[in-house]
């Protein structure tokens, strides 16, 4: 299991994790952390659903990482009962009916629809399912959450844009290419890049971007340069990894070379980074923040409590103090590729470095 490389402020992170008091004095809506279910053995039975396929880590790093690590937290003894929505809310309402009919004992979910899902949780509840949030913060009953600073995301992406700018900033504008607004994490990651970048850019064009689509964002990227013109943009702002492959290409279209930021560190995006096409990438350690929903959940199915693993607490609409653990990240460059992704070993340097990456791998020392 790779370690988690970690690289936010101390001064943040105790700013944006603080805690507000027991969800019984602030009058939580969120289940208790400590069950009162009768105590269960290894043989438990744990649903997970994901959001969607098109995002890489998904089936590559998080489903694994999770099912391995409830598979050694139970000896190996846990049914796993696993579904993918594909991006589609009415299904994923369907697969929570699926697992209630199956009666698994918890629920690990990663909601595609954050608004949306709240009857399915509540449902699950209702039915003595408790539900970890995983990734982003579903609205409903949950026990419990897990995911990383996504304010913080969204401030180290407008940094490292600014740093890259230099005094070029006030040359033009820059397009700004945010998330889907059905995922809270994306008004979060938009927060944080607007705390940064406001007052500094000119934001020429900003898109809420339908789905995380990369055809979509590819699509509003081919817009921006209509409207404002190919000379005057200076730099992207992209929530992510994948959109930002779409809006790379649409720039090389048009013959623009700027900054372009993104998320995930998604191999495609690290190649990207390599070959100077993308600026940078935000990493995010998914072992530490998969160990931590696999935790929460195996405790909460065995109706043990939560405080050996959760030590922050987070809110939403519907939930107060939610048992939390929150995963600290770190901007990727050409500059760190050896002491980030490859020294985790998210990837070998031979998966980054390929025939049409090497003579660059060379020139950066990656391997």
């Amino acid at each position: 299991m790779r370690r988690a490389a970690v690289a936010v402020a101390a001064g943040a992170m105790a700013v944006s994790l603080a805690a507000c008091g027991s969800a019984e004095e602030a009058g939580s809506d969120s289940a208790d952390s400590s069950s009162s279910a009768p105590a269960k053995g290894d043989d438990i039975k744990v649903g997970l659903l994901l959001p969607e396929n098109k995002t890489a880590r998904y089936e590559k790093f998080d489903r694994p990482l999770i099912e391995k690590k409830i598979k050694e937290l139970t000896n190996n003894k846990a049914e796993i009962q696993y579904n993918n929505a594909r991006q589609d809310a009415n299904l994923q309402a369907q697969q929570v009916d699926t697992m209630i009919t199956n009666k698994v004992d918890v629920l690990i979910l990663d909601a595609v629809d954050a608004k949306a899902i709240k009857n399915s949780v509540q449902k699950a509840v209702d039915a003595g399912i408790e539900v970890v949030a995983y990734d982003r913060l579903a609205e409903g009953p949950i026990s419990a959450y897990t995911s990383f600073d996504n304010v913080e995301v969204g401030k180290t992406q407008g940094e490292a844009l600014l740093a890259e700018l230099g005094d070029k900033a006030g040359d033009g504008e820059i397009v700004m290419m945010n998330g889907s607004v059905t995922d809270p994490n994306a008004a979060m990651f938009k927060e944080g890049a607007h705390s940064v970048l406001d007052g500094k850019v000119t934001v020429g064009k900003e898109y809420d971007t339908k789905e995380w689509s990369p055809d979509n964002a590819n699509a509003n990227m081919e817009a921006a340069i209509s409207a404002i013109g190919k000379d005057k943009i200076v730099g992207v702002y992209s929530a992510n990894d994948g959109m930002a492959g779409g809006i790379i290409t649409a720039l090389k279209a048009a013959g623009i070379d700027v900054p372009v930021t993104g998320q995930d560190a998604e191999l495609a995006a690290v190649q990207r980074i390599v070959a100077g096409e993308q600026f940078m990438s935000v990493y995010k350690p998914y072992a530490p923040e998969a160990d931590a929903a696999a935790e929460m959940a195996v405790a909460l199915a065995k109706g043990e409590p939560l405080d050996a693993v959760a030590k922050d607490k987070v809110s939403s609409d519907s939930a107060t103090d939610v048992p939390s653990v929150l995963v600290p990240v770190t901007s990727l460059t050409q500059d760190n590729i050896n002491d980030t992704v490859i020294k985790d070993g998210v990837y070998t340097a031979a998966e980054i470095c390929t025939a049409k990456y090497k003579a660059a791998c060379d020139e950066l020392g990656i391997g």
